[in-house]
């Protein structure tokens, strides 16, 4: 977000400052880039974000209400730190809710996506080459909802962004502790699958990305 100062209070541009205030925390929750039971300080968020400290709590708070941090006091903000039971309901509700958003979006997938979703693609080959973990997280997030926002006003995709922001932090965990060396990219089936508008195969390319991630949650206790 920009990081000029704007007016804090409650009118159309201290609402503006506060919306984006929160979009960018939530990007950095769903791209791994606050990691797990890290105090999260209001005023260092601040002074990154070139505002008041006040739409950085208001964010904090909203944020709070969604279950992506929690709010001891005014002195301990942080992500709830990963268990492999949490990690596992997450992706099963991924399991669920993906599949079926990138299938109601296939229609409104042409071709410019298509390349969109490639370039997307060839930037996490080449995060993983180079094991730039905040890389590669962002370019999943962006190949992912590429799809998923692909039609329009879709509660799917909200929904799923929503998961996004407890899986994020917590596969930051998972990859820092199993690294990404491992991870297969399920990618391509999904441009292909699009590229042939076969619903099934997109749907199973989808289903077996996010299994993938599900399997290394089982190698988080043994790299603990």
């Amino acid at each position: 977000m920009a990081t000029r100062p704007e007016p804090d209070g409650d009118g159309e541009s201290g609402a503006t400052l506060r919306a984006a205030v929160y979009s960018e925390l939530r990007h950095r929750l769903i791209t791994g880039r606050i990691a797990p039971d890290v105090p999260i300080s209001t005023r260092g968020l601040a002074q990154q974000l070139g505002v008041s400290q006040m739409p950085v709590r208001d964010a904090l708070s909203r944020l709070a209400a969604e279950g992506a941090v929690a709010i001891r006091s005014k002195r301990r903000i942080t992500v709830p730190p990963p268990t492999p039971a949490r990690l596992e309901e997450i992706m099963r509700a991924r399991l669920l809710l993906e599949p079926e958003a990138a299938a109601q979006a296939l229609p409104y997938l042409d071709g410019s996506t298509i390349e969109a979703l490639r370039a997307a693609d060839a930037a996490l080959d080449a995060a993983l080459a180079r094991d730039d973990l905040h890389g590669y997280m962002e370019s999943n997030w962006r190949f992912h909802f590429l799809i998923y926002r692909g039609r329009p006003q879709s509660l799917l995709a909200n929904i799923i962004e929503t998961l996004w922001m407890q899986f994020g932090p917590l596969m930051r965990t998972v990859y820092g502790r199993v690294g990404t060396a491992h991870l297969t990219d399920q990618h391509h089936r999904a441009i292909d699958a699009i590229a042939r508008r076969s619903e099934p195969a997109l749907r199973a390319a989808i289903a077996a990305d996010i299994a993938d991630g599900m399997a290394l949650i089982g190698g988080l206790d043994k790299a603990a």
